[in-house]
């Protein structure tokens, strides 16, 4: 009979697609993992993976994975809403996003007005936010691109310009606007595979049948900012982070097109129980004023 624990290691292997990384990540034996996945299916009677070649999720494995996550996700929800109904405090909240940066005002207004309230964040790119809400690992997730899929609600919550950001005496840096075959040739200094940043940028260049010119990955917005401003290449900069968090001296040049923007949105599982705290953690977020960088008014 199949146990909590095989099912959480069938959720792991189901996501990397990969025996030996999903041992690593589980710290248990290659062959012990195997024998449990075989036991599994040999349960269900039916495989769930493809072996030909390198391991597949198939169509049957998928449909058990979305059915999978969802109980697991109810069985930690339910023993979530039992420990919120036993306690005097409000819970804990569980925030996944791609970027905190934009974050950090209703982040500190939160943590200001609820201080006794746990606050666990996590990274987490834009694809894994619907996998981690159906599996309820998290309450709510920040994404700054498109999520789409089913089971999921959704607010905007920024709809803002994306420019591109460069060393004060470049050659373009007099123009008002640039368009995206004038930066063709030039080095671009971006965030890594899967960031936001770097997809958008990637989409751009790929609708003009182009690919950009990378001299540089970093995951540090600052230190992409400082090394733009030293005059090491150019890069795609949010309004958001122009007009709140650099202080380096670039100069920031909108892009002429329709589809250099970020839009965030906040996402949370449709149904699902949130404890109090991720309940207050989604008010004060929606509340908030991003461009004056305080809570709303309300009436």
């Amino acid at each position: 009979m199949m146990d909590l624990g095989t099912l959480k290691q069938f959720l792991v292997v189901a996501r990397l697609e990969h025996l030996s990384r999903a041992a690593d990540e589980l710290r248990i034996a290659q062959p012990s993992l195997s024998r449990s996945i075989a036991r599994l299916e040999s349960e269900l009677g039916t495989p769930l993976f493809d072996r030909s070649g390198r391991l597949r999720l198939n169509d049957a494995g998928k449909l058990f994975r979305d059915h999978v996550e969802r109980s697991l996700g109810e069985l930690e929800a339910g023993r979530r809403a039992v420990a919120e109904a036993t306690s005097e405090g409000l819970g804990t909240v569980r925030l996944a996003s791609e970027t905190f940066l934009t974050l950090t005002g209703p982040l500190a207004a939160y943590k200001r007005a609820h201080p006794s309230v746990e606050i666990e964040l996590h990274w987490s790119p834009a694809e894994d936010m619907a996998r981690r809400l159906r599996a309820q690992e998290v309450d709510l997730c920040v994404a700054s691109q498109p999520i789409h899929t089913e089971g999921l609600e959704s607010v905007q919550l920024l709809d803002e310009a994306v420019g591109v950001g460069m060393p004060l005496d470049h050659p373009l840096a007099g123009r008002t606007s640039v368009s995206i075959d004038e930066l063709a040739d030039q080095p671009f200094i971006t965030a890594g595979k899967g960031h936001w940043l770097r997809r958008l940028l990637d989409r751009l260049f790929a609708a003009r049948g182009l690919t950009p010119k990378i001299v540089c990955e970093s995951d540090e917005s600052a230190a992409i900012a400082e090394l733009i401003s030293a005059g090491l290449g150019i890069g795609l900069v949010p309004a958001f982070a122009r007009r709140s968090v650099m202080r380096v001296p670039l100069t920031w040049i909108a892009v002429d097109s329709p589809d250099c923007r970020r839009r965030v949105t906040l996402h949370w599982g449709a149904g699902s129980h949130l404890s109090t705290a991720a309940r207050l953690m989604r008010t004060t977020i929606t509340s908030w004023n991003w461009i004056t960088g305080e809570p709303r008014e309300t009436r």
